[in-house]
């Protein structure tokens, strides 16, 4: 097979070194921040709790999502040479489509952590007990896996014989498929089924999930209580507004409303800037974090 060319940005020439450097900067804060986050939950005791596990989870993921497109996004940007092999356009695909699916789950098994905690506090401990947590993270991630094995499998056999440039900054999956020279009927009713199941129906356990939440929380008498009992669901309400407000954008306007470029520049937001937010996210704001990092600092010296 011949390469495959990612448009990328091509319309920002002039601004080639700003979004390298911008691109560069995201990349490196997403993976020591997600780095240090996952480092911080496996050696503090106190953060040995399902919440933190699931963060844990949500950390390791994220630096896959951004090092399945981004590096090969700076690559571009920095030589100008916008080739990629069919068998990189395929890995890259793999992997994106993998992260994506995965930390859809795993936000919505917080979701689920939220909702036994604020709703069933007195049941917690025995309905989010370890086996349970890591049942749940083992099936997030062999879900993600085989669902993203069968779309990249069902993609390789595709024919491109009228073009083969991406105008994208990665190897999108429904990019790839309106690129093909192949029927792709079956394909797009296979992807359709797959984003109700993989995205819509835990979107909507999520949002089910808050309004359980909200709903006993205004119940609370005590509005110190009330207060406490919400700001323990507002870093993992922030990241999924975060993850989930730039895809509905993107999915959900219409097509002639907006460029290719503003399309691309949505999909970084989702691609880079929440995986890089998401550590300070849970951190800047979170006692339990917090503590960890100074019982860390503190046993070093």
């Amino acid at each position: 097979m011949t390469d495959f060319y990612i448009l990328a940005f091509s319309n920002f020439k002039t601004e080639q070194i700003i979004l390298s450097v911008g691109i560069m900067i995201m990349y490196s804060l997403t993976i020591v921040g997600n780095l240090v986050i996952s480092m911080i939950i496996s050696l503090v005791p106190n953060l040995h709790t399902p919440m933190y596990f699931f963060l844990c989870n949500l950390s390791v993921v994220d630096v896959i999502y951004v090092s399945s497109s981004l590096p090969k996004l700076l690559s571009i940007t920095i030589t100008q040479d916008n080739r990629i092999s069919f068998a990189g356009c395929i890995s890259q695909l793999y992997f994106f489509t993998f992260s994506a699916a995965c930390d859809i789950l795993v936000l919505t098994s917080m979701a689920g952590d939220r909702y036994v905690a604020i709703c069933k506090p007195l049941q917690y401990t025995l309905i989010m007990n370890r086996r349970v947590c890591g049942t749940m993270s083992t099936l997030c991630w062999i879900v993600s896996a085989v669902n993203s094995l069968m779309l990249t499998l069902l993609t390789s056999v595709l024919e491109f014989c009228h073009s083969r440039e991406i105008s994208h900054f990665f190897c999108d999956l429904k990019t790839m498929i309106a690129l093909s020279s192949s029927d792709t009927t079956s394909r797009k009713i296979f992807i359709m089924i797959e984003d109700i199941i993989i995205a819509f129906i835990p979107f909507s356990l999520t949002v089910a999930s808050y309004v359980q939440i909200i709903s006993t929380i205004l119940k609370i008498r005590s509005s110190e209580t009330r207060f406490k009992a919400f700001s323990s669901c507002t870093s993992h309400l922030t990241a999924v507004i975060l993850f989930y407000g730039p895809i509905l954008i993107v999915y959900m306007k219409p097509e002639s409303e907006y460029s290719k470029e503003q399309d691309n520049l949505i999909s970084l937001l989702y691609v880079a800037v929440v995986p890089m937010l998401n550590p300070f996210v849970y951190s800047l704001r979170n006692k339990d974090v917090l503590d960890g990092v100074r019982k860390l600092t503190t046993s070093q010296q």
